[in-house]
């Protein structure tokens, strides 16, 4: 399973190192992918809760703003 998610609030490399650490720390995503200049990730799992995923960004401090 795949899914892009626009994300809100990265400014820099620190940004996207937390917003990607943030994601594989879910149970079932294998791997993230985070692109500042599109303000988008890319993640892969065998399951991946929308919830989930906006949670564990919001604590990053980061917002998760679409989910395709």
């Amino acid at each position: 399973m795949k899914k892009v998610l626009s994300i809100e609030g990265m400014s820099c490399g620190h940004c996207v190192a937390h917003v990607k650490e943030a994601l594989e720390s879910i149970a079932g995503m294998t791997k993230a992918e985070v692109d500042l200049g599109k303000k988008k990730a890319v993640v892969e799992g065998s399951t991946l809760d929308d919830a989930a995923m906006k949670s564990a960004v919001a604590d990053a401090g980061y917002e998760i703003t679409a989910i395709a």
